[in-house]
């Protein structure tokens, strides 16, 4: 029996509770913004209406070869420091370029320098009003146990309800509008120094279902190791995996990322499934029985997110299923 998927008692209580609007947020909110102030406004109206009492802003400096950006981040920082409620506001600037990984990364850890727990949102993130008391909720009721790595304001099951309670455990921890503990976060390595020998004992086999995909992630694992792609979320999945952690994930999407499209680092197809996503609010918190990993959501999840729904391996189903016999003697 592996680890990810160990049936284990959630801890009680498993009654209902109301999770209406905050008068004032009690978990520090990491907000991180960089070039695009229209959706950092967005972004920053919805934590504003949660009223965290801390507020760290994070943000890189402008890359000196792209013209204009500089006033671009001037504008964005200035957007997310008009704080109007009593909040202690901490800004964690740098005065060179970092690029995304190790902006937010480093972000991240100085903020966790000085509180236990944090709910990250970053501009292009605008979350629907119940997700701050989602995330204060679950970081509270899990704060000590280490199977829980994360909690995420994200879900891809289209519509598709996985469970009766309010959310349910996966692999995979979403990170557009998500919340952790200090305790997990110190298993962060964004220089990956452990993944080769990860790889190459196979472990990912008792973390993936398919030979596709222990392909994707040995790809994507490859990438960001080799510092091919400038990325902190791939080394965060990777230290989840290696502590054979859960994330916990609403049964409704309670964050929308609006930041699709060519001024993106990363998201930059506006046909991505991750842009179709609106947002849903979540009244009632009904916790799980079992603290179990829901195998059925994850591999819908990799289906359309993940390694089933890469462009290379989309053709490879279409080659099997027209030419079955030639596909399985190759």
């Amino acid at each position: 029996m592996t680890p990810l998927a160990t049936i284990l008692k959630a801890s009680q209580p498993t009654l209902a509770s109301f999770l209406g609007p905050l008068q004032m947020l009690d978990v520090a909110i990491a907000f991180v913004v960089f070039n695009r102030p229209e959706s950092t406004r967005l972004s920053f109206e919805q934590i504003r209406a949660a009223r965290p009492s801390k507020l760290f802003l994070i943000s890189d400096a402008p890359r000196t070869d792209c013209e204009g950006e500089a006033t671009l981040v001037e504008q964005s920082r200035h957007i997310a420091e008009q704080v109007d409620w009593p909040c202690e506001v901490r800004k964690i600037y740098s005065d060179e370029n970092l690029g995304c990984g190790r902006r937010i990364s480093s972000g991240i850890t100085a903020a966790f320098g000085e509180v236990e727990r944090l709910i990250i949102l970053e501009d292009d993130c605008v979350a629907d009003p119940t997700f701050f008391g989602f995330c204060d909720q679950l970081l509270d009721h899990y704060r000590d146990d280490q199977r829980i790595m994360a909690v995420s304001g994200n879900n891809f099951q289209q519509g598709i309800r996985r469970t009766d309670a309010s959310y349910y455990f996966s692999k995979y921890p979403h990170c557009w509008g998500w919340a952790t503990w200090r305790r997990a976060w110190q298993h962060f390595q964004l220089d990956m120094p452990l993944w080769p020998q990860f790889r190459d004992a196979g472990h990912l086999a008792s973390i993936c279902s398919s030979q596709i995909e222990i392909d994707y992630w040995i790809k994507m694992f490859n990438r960001a190791y080799n510092k091919e792609v400038n990325s902190w979320a791939f080394p965060w999945t990777l230290s989840c995996w290696m502590q054979h952690g859960l994330a916990v994930i609403p049964e409704v999407n309670l964050v929308k990322n609006i930041g699709f499209g060519v001024r993106a680092t990363h998201t930059r197809n506006d046909d991505d499934v991750g842009a179709q996503v609106p947002t849903q609010s979540l009244n009632t918190m009904v916790h799980p029985d079992l603290v179990v990993r829901h195998v059925e959501a994850d591999a819908f999840t990799d289906d359309q997110v993940f390694s089933r729904h890469s462009r290379e391996n989309r053709l490879i189903r279409r080659v099997s299923r027209s030419f079955p016999r030639v596909y399985r003697a190759a």
